[in-house]
Order: structure tokens, then sequence, then C-alpha cells
């Protein structure tokens, strides 16, 4: 494990120091001022995190002789990243050359990151929940003007996780870090594929960062759930090695994220929120792209692939004009038609084209279909394990009826030209015959008639 996050820390971008481990906290004077010697700092927190962690890295840095300015505390009960909070905290980052401390996890971290970036300033983080796996990812994701959104800012140069104080996080957030980490489980899958059809070759040093070790680190969702230091320490490490992984490789997020975030982006997109108001966390979004990814998988692993009627395919295969207007018509109203189209267009193949992709899967799937079982979870094994963990694996566990869920599914092949089982399911001209499968009587999540 050590040697891992040494290779993804000794080639990530950005992030130059990291500390793991139980009791590391008392390392972040240290880290600061071998990260930002002559600089102040400011540590950034909410109430909460304030009182888990705040306070004593508060003490820390002033036993350790590192100069600070007043912390800024957001006082909400309950903070999310919402433009408001950036407009507050770039007017305090402009009155001081201090280097922030966000105290948190997503939100802090991320309000921090952008506003950092703002003052074109580096900035630190400690970890206090492994909630999602953005601590160490180029962007953070904040809604503005009604819909989230993602900018482009640096990961932080430094990030102390003390896994005595994360494995205290209330259980959603650890179980919301597990589905996003199951999420690398079908993302590798999608990259699989894509690599065999020449569509995006497969990286080595990033796909080892995030899985070699992947499997293990999801072993223990009820040791998760309780709070077992041990499973948390390799859930927060999967987390941070799968930003690593994307500073590793800066082209896109391809190395931890495939069509189960599909989802979880066309959720945003289409701003959906719970009875309460609040949008689902991302990795309750993932957790249910996952169980979407796993399942189109399984029925893909059914096929009889090698006698694949190709010509078939071929001509089912509708013009780009004939899917531009698709997409026009499908996202008709959102405001999303020319995003949408866009992104189909940058991902459309020819005839020829196509009838290569299914030859090369065809023509490879003896050793495609043992590497694609090697690195999938079945469905019934991954929701026993997210249901363990205290994850969604309903519709209803984030208030979306089946038919919406449906349709978001449906939806979030056209807005990705990243290539996932998604855009094999469509090649095949399976696609809406998997998503009724899905919602069928005998699938995942019926619909009743």
């Amino acid at each position: 494990m050590e040697n891992r996050v040494t290779m993804a820390l000794d080639n990530a971008t950005t992030t130059k120091a990291l500390q793991l481990g139980c009791g590391v906290i008392s390392t972040v004077g240290d880290v600061f001022a071998q990260q930002f010697a002559g600089h102040k700092a400011i540590i950034v927190a909410d109430k909460t995190t304030w009182h888990v962690a705040g306070a004593k890295v508060a003490e820390i840095l002033a036993r350790d002789g590192i100069a600070t300015c007043e912390p800024y505390i957001f006082d909400e009960p309950e903070m999310h990243a919402e433009w408001k909070y950036i407009d507050r905290l770039d007017a305090v980052l402009a009155q001081t050359d201090a280097v922030a401390i966000a105290v948190g996890s997503g939100t802090i971290n991320d309000t921090t990151k952008l506003c950092s970036a703002h003052q074109q300033r580096p900035y630190m983080v400690v970890a206090t929940a492994a909630s999602m796996d953005g601590y160490v990812a180029s962007g953070a994701s904040i809604t503005k003007d009604g819909k989230k959104q993602t900018f482009a800012c640096p990961a932080p140069q430094a990030v102390v996780a003390d896994v005595d104080i994360i494995a205290g996080a209330p259980e959603a957030m650890t179980a919301s870090g597990y589905g996003d980490l199951f999420a690398k489980v079908p993302a590798g899958a999608d990259w699989i594929v894509a690599d065999v059809i020449g569509n995006e070759k497969i990286d080595p040093l990033s796909w080892s960062i995030v899985q070699d070790g992947l499997h293990s680190a999801l072993a223990d969702p009820e040791g998760a759930r309780r709070g077992d230091k041990h499973a948390i320490e390799q859930l927060i490490e999967g987390l941070l090695l799968g930003g690593f992984a994307m500073q590793a490789y800066p082209k896109t997020s391809r190395p931890a994220s495939g069509a189960e975030h599909q989802v979880s982006h066309m959720l945003n997109m289409a701003n959906f929120t719970m009875a309460n108001g609040n949008m689902p966390s991302h990795g309750f979004q993932v957790s249910m792209g996952v169980l979407v990814s796993l399942s189109l998988y399984e029925y893909l692993l059914e096929m009889d692939i090698e006698h694949l009627d190709i010509e078939a395919c071929v001509s089912a295969w509708p013009s780009l004009e004939e899917q531009e207007a698709h997409t026009r018509d499908t996202f008709a109203g959102s405001g999303l038609e020319d995003f949408c189209v866009g992104e189909i267009c940058a991902k459309y193949v020819s005839r020829d084209q196509l009838r290569q992709e299914l030859t090369d899967i065809r023509d490879n799937w003896s050793t495609l279909r043992e590497r694609l079982q090697q690195q999938l979870v079945s469905v019934a094994e991954a929701k026993r394990r997210l249901q363990m963990v205290g994850a969604p694996t309903e519709p209803e566990d984030i208030d979306i009826s089946r038919s919406y869920l449906k349709e978001i599914i449906y939806k979030s092949q056209f807005i990705r030209r990243r290539y996932t089982i998604m855009d094999v399911a469509v090649r095949l001209n399976r696609y809406e015959e998997w998503l009724d499968r899905l919602f069928s009587e005998r699938g995942l999540w019926p619909i009743e008639r």
C-alpha cells in the first residue's frame, strides 16, 4: 500500500505531501512549514469540522510556531457547495496573503480550493471524512446559477488525513465515499473496453494507482460503516489514490470515472433534489450508477458476442444528422441541447468505424470477457456491499421515482464523449432494450405497470 502512495505522490502534478494514518494530525505544523515556509496560515472550517479537527489544528500550529490569521469558520448549520460561500471566502482571502488550510471534506475542500485558486495561491487540506475522491482532484464542484458545475483549479499542495478523525465521521459520509470508491470497478471495465477498440489506451501508471488493491479496499463495508480504522484507512487511501491518478493522467478523469459517474452528472444537470430539498451526495448518486453499469455489463456478458451479427448493428446505426436530431428532441427545452449535441458529435463514428469497433470486440471477445469478469463484481454482490455500508441501492432511497430514474439513465449516455458500457450498448443497438430489462418485472428495479 505504501508503495502505491509513494508512486502516486511521485507522479502527482500538484500535491507534494501526504500524511495518512492514525494520529498524523500532529504533523500538520511540520507539513505546513515544509511546504509553505515563510507564509502565515488561515484555517477554513465550518462549525462541525472546527469542533472535530479545526481547534486541534490551531493548537498544533501555535505549538509549532506557525503564524496564523484569525480562522474563518462558516457558521451555517448545514453547508453545501454553493457560490455564495465562494464570494464570502474570496473576500476573506483577498485581505491576507496567508495560505489556507481547509479542515473538512467535500464542501469545505472545494470552496477553499477554488478560492485559493482565485488568489493564485496554494493551499492544504486536513481531511475529516472518507466521503469522496475529490480531495486531491484538480477541480471544484460548486452550485452556481442553480446548476452544479465543475470549476478548474489546482489540487491541494499538501494533505493530512488522520484516520482517528476520519473514522469518527457520520456513517452517511463514509457510505458516500465507499460508493465513490466502488465506482472505480465499473469505471475500470469501461477503460478496458475502450482500450480494446483503440478508443483510449490504458495508461499503466494511472491504472496501477487506482486498481491495484482496489478490491481489497472494498472488502469490508461493514467495518467501514462501524468506523473500523483499518477499513477506514483503506477507504480513504483508495479515494486519495483515485485523485492522484487523475493528476498523473491529466487528460481526463478516465482513471476514476466511467458510466456510473454519468448518472451522477445527469442527476446534477437535471437539478434533482430529494424530499428534503438537497441533492443526494455525490457518492450516493454514484452508488446508483454503479448498479446501472454493473447491470449493463451483466447483459453484455450474457451475449454470444463471438457470433455477433455485426452487419445488423451497422445497418441500424443512425447517421450523424439523425443522432443530432434525436439528441435535440431528447433534451428539448432543457438548455442542454447544444452541449449534448457537442458530446454526441465528438464520439460519433461512421458505419465503417463502427464495423471495425465491433469486429475488434468480437475478435478479442475471449480475452476481453475474461478481463471483464476479473474486473467486475456481480450486481447482487455490489448491492449487498452497498447496503451493508449504508449506501442507497433502491431509487426510493434517494427519493426518485423509478420512471424518472430510467429517464435519467437513458439521458446519461448523451452527456459525455467518454466511451463507456452505455456506448457499447448503443453500438450494439441494445441500449433501450437493456434499460427496459433493468426496469422490468424481473429486473433490478421493476416499474409496476
